[in-house]
C-alpha cells in the first residue's frame, strides 16, 4: 500500500542511519510503499521527462522481497546534485537497507541474490544461444507453413541462412566494434584490413541469397558462403587450438563477452558446409 504524502510517521530512520540520509528524506517527495519486511530506504530520479529504469528495477525487487520502502524520489537536477553530493555517490538509485548503503540497482540485485557479481571479463554463450534458438524455432514455423520436413536438407539450410542473416545484424550494429574484434584472429583481415569490414555484408548477402533460392544466385552465394566460412574456420582453429589463444568471438558483434571457441567454428562450419552444398547442387 502506498501513501503519497511527502513522509509520514513511519518515514523516520533509527539512530543507526546516518543523519544526512533523513534529512534527504525530510527534503525530497515520494512515498511509503509498506511491506512486513526490514525497512528499505531508496532515492532515484522521477523527473517529468525522465523516470529511472533502474530504479523501476530497484523498486520492483524490493517489493517482491517484501520490505517496507521509504521511495523517495529526485524530481529535478538540483535536487538530483544534492542527492550525490550529501551521499557522496556518482549515480542514482541509491538504497539504504539497515542503515547500510547498499549502493545502485546492480548492487541491489546481487544483495537480495537475484544476481550474481558482474566482471569486467565474464563470459557468456547466452547471445548466440538466443540467436541459434530463435532461428531455430523460425525454421520450424516456416517448416510448419511450408509442410516440410524438419529433418530436410530445405529445414537446414533455411536456419543456416536465417542464422547468417542474424549474426550478420549484430555485427553491422556495431561494425567499428566488430572489426577490432575481428582483427584479433582472422588470418585474411590481418593481411587485407578492409575484409574485416566487407564480411558482416558478404554474410548477409549469403543468407539473404539462400533464403531467395533462385537458381542463378544459388552458386554465387555459395562460393560467398564457402570462402567465408573455409577462412573463419582455419582461422579458429589456429587461434584457439593451435596458438592457445584466449579471445572474445567477434560472431555476435564487438561488446560481446562471447568466447572464442567452438561457437565461432560452428558459424564457420555452417557457411563452409551450406556453402559446398549449393555449389555441388549447381553443378550437378
Amino acid at each position: 500500500m502506498a501513501d503519497n504524502n511527502n513522509k509520514s510517521d513511519t518515514d523516520t530512520i533509527d539512530t543507526s542511519h546516518n543523519q544526512k540520509v533523513q534529512h534527504l528524506i525530510d527534503t525530497l517527495q515520494g512515498e511509503h510503499i509498506g511491506g512486513d519486511g526490514k525497512r528499505a530506504i531508496i532515492f532515484r530520479m522521477v523527473m517529468s521527462d525522465h523516470l529511472c529504469p533502474f530504479g523501476l528495477k530497484s523498486i520492483d525487487a524490493l517489493k517482491h522481497a517484501g520490505y517496507d520502502i521509504i521511495d523517495r524520489h529526485i524530481t529535478t537536477q538540483d535536487e538530483n546534485k544534492l542527492v550525490k553530493e550529501t551521499l557522496g555517490v556518482k549515480t542514482t538509485p541509491q538504497t539504504f537497507i539497515d542503515g547500510r548503503r547498499i549502493g545502485g540497482n546492480d548492487d541491489l540485485q546481487v544483495f537480495l541474490g537475484n544476481s550474481e557479481p558482474k566482471k569486467e571479463d565474464d563470459k557468456t554463450y547466452a547471445p548466440i544461444i538466443a540467436i541459434f534458438s530463435v532461428t531455430a524455432l523460425m525454421t520450424l514455423a516456416l517448416c510448419w507453413a511450408f509442410s516440410i520436413s524438419v529433418l530436410s536438407m530445405q529445414a537446414l539450410m533455411w536456419f543456416v541462412a536465417l542464422s547468417m542473416c542474424v549474426l550478420a545484424i549484430k555485427k553491422l550494429e556495431d561494425l567499428e566494434g566488430f572489426t577490432t574484434g575481428f582483427l584479433g584472429y582472422d588470418l585474411l583481415a590481418r593481411r587485407m584490413v578492409r575484409y574485416a569490414y566487407v564480411y558482416p555484408f558478404l554474410e548477409a548477402f549469403a543468407g539473404i541469397a539462400m533464403l531467395a533460392d533462385q537458381p542463378w544466385l544459388n552458386p554465387i552465394a555459395g562460393i560467398v558462403a564457402f570462402t567465408i566460412g573455409l577462412i573463419g574456420g582455419i582461422s579458429v582453429i589456429k587461434a584457439v587450438y593451435i596458438d592457445k589463444r584466449e579471445l572474445k568471438c567477434a560472431c555476435v558483434g564487438g561488446d560481446s563477452n562471447v568466447p572464442l571457441g567452438a561457437i565461432s567454428l560452428t558459424e564457420n562450419v555452417m557457411m563452409f558446409g551450406m556453402g559446398g552444398y549449393m555449389l555441388m547442387c549447381a553443378l550437378l
